[in-house]
């Protein structure tokens, strides 16, 4: 058996010093170098095999980090470590008390197609692997073809619309990584997020809706449709690639900012839909009389196949077991939810036929977190406003 971790962390606009990332908004130099360690402290204090990060500008600043956690990795080795011949130094506490560090990790990053001039810039994605990648890391952003979704026709309406995305607003970034004894293919996303999307004339200076000394509801609140649409498209054309995975019988954990709690319509539309218990009561698709309905083979078999298409919350597994519900990785006006994630396949869960382990424990690191409407939270961007989260796997051993 393997134990193997994994973690998301949305680091809160990782950029280096005196960079503006945003209008008006960079880190002096001071507020950099409090950033970098605080993040080193909690990406060792994780101390997970393989990290999902969102909104990092540039690789050097991560770079930067992971640097200063393996530094620290190496001095607090350094003090809890027996010296080498010492006699009780092979007891199984001073193996679990070891860092390995990330010196010898390898690192994906995928850069935003969006990203622009300073004040400007857009964020992109990295993930870093103790274990390495097989194969190149594959970063997915621009939809080609584009993704078309018409609505149907209600009544005896004609040209009922549709719905294009052309770009996500943010990369997904595929890696392959060997764990285990076998291959897992990882998915880290960073969804649109619910900051409403408003429209900017040519040649204006700003959005109309975005004026909030001349509030228009109206314009405010289409804005928000944008943000759902874009970010229910991105779902889908994650779900495609997810699909894709699992019908080629590879185990898939998907990972990120997902932007919305776990029963929204975008994150049913990553995991897949929850399949009744039995299907031998419903109507079939092309019944010919009331009672036309499926047979209980074929109940069986669309039970089967919708569950072989599912993904299950490593969260949602951990409340399973611990019988609490006190997971929560962002917080504002007195609301807390989860809207970071990392979903598992079939394959890690145990009983079923395709299963290479499961999931041991659930980790989620929050204390630092401030309600995002407190007049206190401008003031802590440098630290993150997403709690961090590890899913901690039991991998049986098998051929790659």
């Amino acid at each position: 058996m393997s134990d193997v971790t994994i973690a998301s962390f949305n680091v809160k606009n990782l950029i280096g010093p005196e960079q503006e990332y945003y209008e008006f908004q960079k880190y002096t130099a001071e507020e950099y170098a409090w950033k970098r360690d605080w993040l080193a402290d909690q990406v060792l204090t994780l101390d997970a095999d393989v990290i999902g990060f969102q909104e990092v500008f540039e690789p050097d600043a991560l770079e930067d980090v992971m640097e200063e956690a393996d530094q620290r990795a190496r001095a607090l080795n350094d003090v809890a470590q027996p010296a080498r011949g010492v006699g009780y130094g092979r007891k199984a506490i001073f193996r679990r008390l070891k860092l390995e560090g990330y010196a010898n990790a390898a690192v994906a990053f995928a850069p935003n197609l969006n990203d622009g001039e300073p004040g400007q810039r857009r964020p992109g994605l990295a993930v870093v692997s103790r274990f390495g990648f097989v194969g190149e890391p594959n970063v997915i952003q621009d939809i080609d073809p584009p993704l078309e979704v018409p609505f149907s026709a209600l009544g005896g309406e004609t040209g009922a619309g549709s719905f294009t995305l052309k770009r996500l607003s943010r990369p997904i970034l595929k890696v392959r990584i060997a764990m285990g004894g076998r291959v897992v293919t990882l998915f880290n996303c960073h969804l649109k997020s619910k900051l409403g999307e408003y429209d900017r004339p040519p040649g204006a200076d700003f959005a109309p809706a975005a004026d909030l000394t001349d509030y228009d509801p109206v314009g405010r609140a289409l804005g928000s449709l944008r943000a759902g649409l874009r970010r229910m498209g991105e779902a889908f054309v994650l779900r495609r690639l997810i699909v894709a995975e699992l019908t080629a019988g590879n185990p898939v954990i998907v990972l990120g900012d997902f932007n919305d709690h776990e029963n929204a319509v975008s994150s049913e539309i990553i995991a897949g839909e929850i399949p009744f218990k039995n299907y031998a009561w419903m109507l079939r698709h092309d019944a010919q009389h009331a009672g036309d309905r499926y047979s209980r083979e074929e109940a069986r078999q669309i039970r089967e196949d919708v569950e072989a298409m599912r993904l299950h919350s490593a969260e949602s597994l951990f409340v399973q077991k611990s019988l609490r519900d006190m997971v929560y990785t962002a917080t504002f006006g007195g609301k807390f939810e989860s809207i970071d994630r990392i979903y598992l396949s079939r394959h890690f869960l145990p009983g079923t036929p395709d299963t290479v382990g499961e999931m041991t424990y659930f980790s989620v690191l929050n204390d630092h977190l401030t309600d995002g409407s407190h007049p206190e939270a401008p003031y802590n961007k440098l630290a993150s406003d997403h709690g961090q989260i590890m899913a901690h796997l039991r991998l049986r051993d098998g051929a790659a």
